[in-house]
């Protein structure tokens, strides 16, 4: 048995106050075009563990030119069927991280995953529905609601024998972590709590989370766990590694 981890990164962006992902690409594209943006990477991640697939996040679902989910397209790139896809599980429910659940295709919408299984935090779906905030997209849960094989879990606990979950809150209320250990090797997906490497090497209280301190505090916590039991962690915003070890120099992280 081996657990294999692969990058499904669906490229950079730009993203202002309309909250809207425009791409971006740094060899022809200016930043000081896009005044007061951010600039992030978004890249899910595909977990192959004792012939079960795993997607972590599902991007921000936008399509190539001729109508294919860039989702799909790094899936079979990495040797794998979309249709195969067992379990989904989510993070948390910003746009940047669920719009690929769902497919927009020629007018319609149809769930990227049809046979996968979608596991999310029970509040932090009903946050979906009741939250004015743009960052979540209702139409894509009301559909998923009508058609999709859903999993609500609550807190922090075992989903099956491989994988575990944590609920932390911090960048939302309602954020949880997975960590997926097959005896041998483990792997950590801190979502918007640990969304980049250098993230490790620096202490800040970041506005965009909904609560900064913990956050920060979180981050200390799983870096310290990921260096003492080596996981391999798994960075969905990352500029520079996607996938790193942890390591201490005296009482500084490095990035492996």
């Amino acid at each position: 048995m081996s657990l294999q981890v692969f990058t499904l990164t669906e490229g950079s962006y730009s993203v202002d106050v309309t909250k809207k992902f425009i791409p971006f690409d740094p060899t022809k594209d200016n930043p000081k075009d896009r005044p007061a943006s951010l600039f992030i990477h978004v890249q899910p991640f595909l977990v192959k563990i004792n012939e079960m697939l795993v997607l972590l996040d599902t991007g921000l679902g936008y399509s190539n030119e001729q109508g294919q989910l860039h989702l799909h397209e790094n899936i079979r790139k990495a040797g794998f069927k979309p249709e195969d896809v067992q379990l989904v599980l989510m993070s948390h429910l910003h746009f940047d991280h669920s719009g690929g659940m769902v497919h927009h295709h020629k007018g319609k919408m149809e769930l990227s995953f049809p046979d996968a299984t979608y596991v999310m935090q029970r509040g932090e779906w009903e946050t979906a529905f009741s939250s004015s905030s743009s960052s979540y997209h209702t139409d894509i849960f009301e559909f998923l609601q009508v058609n999709a094989d859903i999993q609500l879990i609550e807190g922090s606990g075992q989903l099956n024998e491989f994988i575990s979950y944590e609920l932390t809150g911090a960048h939302c209320p309602y954020h949880q972590v997975f960590l997926i250990d097959d005896g041998i090797d483990k792997a950590f997906f801190g979502g918007d709590v640990l969304p980049e490497p250098e993230e490790l090497l620096r202490k800040f209280i970041a506005k965009y989370d909904y609560d900064g301190r913990k956050a920060m505090e979180l981050r200390e916590e799983f870096g310290q766990k990921a260096a003492a039991e080596h996981w391999k962690c798994l960075f969905y915003h990352s500029k520079s590694k996607t996938q790193a070890y942890i390591a201490l120099d005296g009482d500084r992280f490095k990035i492996v």
